[in-house]
């Protein structure tokens, strides 16, 4: 039934309307699909960072222990104030502890873990008491008069009270660093690594739920993805074969340059015989045209706009910028009127063409000014170019029949001396003019002013 219909030509609006349909269903699809995977991936995203966060304030806590545990060694061992401070620092205003049990008290579903670490605070708390009896014994022992208020309530038995300060001191060293006190180290740590377990399998399993559930998902969206793919190339390849491929293939012609060829559909054949036709006139004409356009009328030479288009293209290092300016051709125009004018212009072009290569252009800027761009030439020597003009002064001060005798000012740059085209331009105008002042009938290389000296600038 469709190769039937398509043989006898499907309807493009029908068909763009049904994909329009079906892209826009698919389309929604996906951006569900993309919004549940971006559920699940965040969903996996938090069970990793509450797992991190959470092993975070276990290991805090166990610091905080191992930190409590340090500074009452070390002050109940020499009496030092200074692990006093740094004890009731953190037991007092850091509370690494609290905070920690506070924190695995928030999170969800940790209540073994939290089990296990209010196990190992109530024994942290156990060791505190055995701490704060011991620097009471330091305290009394070394006659210390400010220490924490909450030691002062702590009350030694009458038989520690009636020992000596050495004697203090050695039951209070013994009571932090006998097995008891290292019994209940070992209490702590237990229960913070079982607590740590804890948090492992919760998040284990958590991540794993949430994986279950992204993966589930992008499999989803891949398969969207692939349906929508599959029906952009549908529809692509049946819009091709039913209208773009004539007018893709016309496209390319065009852009080639080239007639169309009349082929496909009739209403194209009709279209790409007139565009033929068109092409065919226009191709006669451009030559005409783009002539007309850069050159000059009068002596088939390049006009300004030809001038400046070459230019544009040129590569200043390589190439010669000379301009010529006929002498007194006012006074040949008075005399002899402008019909011979006209005939010495035309002349001129003649003999530049003649001196010169065919890769040079000879251009009429205006008027009685012409140029020529001399290309590809680097530093060439200045006598094989003086020459050269010297030849085209003597050609046309020597006349032509009814054309009159003609001298030439003229102005030489290279395009090593100047940053732009109107740089070199300007250049090439300071060179024929100091020509001028020399007499006229000569040539001139520009050269850049000399800098002022030392005493010049004084």
């Amino acid at each position: 039934m469709f190769l039937e219909r398509f043989q006898k030509g499907l309807s493009l609006r029908k068909l763009h309307s049904s994909l329009i349909v079906i892209a826009v269903a698919l389309s929604g699809l996906t951006i569900y699909s993309t919004i549940r995977m971006s559920t699940s991936f965040m969903d996996v995203r938090s069970a990793t960072a509450q797992h991190i966060a959470l092993d975070q304030a276990v290991h805090r806590l166990m610091e905080a222990s191992d930190y409590l545990t340090e500074n009452a060694q070390r002050f109940t061992i020499n009496g030092d104030t200074v692990f006093l401070d740094m004890y009731f620092g953190e037991a007092i205003n850091s509370k690494r502890r609290d905070r920690s049990l506070h924190e695995l008290a928030q999170a969800h579903q940790a209540d073994e873990a939290l089990v296990h670490l209010k196990e190992a605070m109530a024994n942290s708390i156990r060791l505190m008491d055995l701490e704060y009896y011991a620097m009471r014994l330091v305290i009394e022992a070394k006659g210390i008069d400010e220490y924490p208020d909450i030691l002062k309530s702590v009350q030694l038995s009458a038989h520690d009270a009636a020992l000596s300060p050495e004697g203090k001191m050695r039951r209070a060293t013994k009571m932090v660093l006998d097995d008891e006190y290292y019994r209940l180290k070992n209490r702590i740590r237990n229960e913070t690594h079982q607590s740590v377990e804890a948090l492992e399998k919760l998040t284990q399993s958590s991540e794993d739920a949430a994986m279950d559930v992204f993966l589930k998902d992008l499999g989803l969206s891949r398969a969207l993805v692939l349906m929508m793919v599959a029906s952009i190339l549908f529809a692509v390849w049946l819009t091709a074969r039913l209208g773009i491929g004539p007018i893709l293939g016309a496209i390319t012609q065009i852009k080639a340059d080239k007639p169309i060829p009349e082929a496909g559909a009739s209403e194209f054949r009709y279209l790409a015989q007139a565009y033929n036709k068109m092409y065919s006139a226009y191709k006669g004409s451009i030559k005409q045209l783009d002539f007309k356009a850069h050159h000059d009328e009068l002596t088939g030479a390049f006009n300004r706009a030809g001038f400046n288009a070459l230019m544009s293209g040129a590569e200043r290092d390589s190439i010669y910028l000379i301009e010529f300016d006929l002498d007194n051709f006012k006074g040949i125009n008075d005399n002899y009127g402008h019909d011979v004018g006209d005939r010495v212009l035309q002349r001129i072009v003649r003999v530049l063409k003649a001196n010169f290569r065919s890769e040079d252009h000879v251009c009429r800027l205006g008027g009685d000014e012409f140029a020529v761009i001399m290309s590809g030439s680097g530093h060439e020597p200045r006598e094989l170019l003086a020459g050269k003009i010297e030849k085209i002064s003597r050609e046309l001060l020597s006349g032509d029949g009814d054309v009159p005798p003609i001298s030439v000012s003229v102005g030489i740059v290279h395009g090593s001396q100047a940053s732009s085209v109107e740089k070199m331009m300007q250049k090439a105008d300071v060179a024929m003019y100091e020509s001028k002042r020399r007499g006229k009938n000569t040539f001139t290389f520009y050269e850049a002013p000399a800098e002022p000296s030392p005493a010049e600038q004084a």
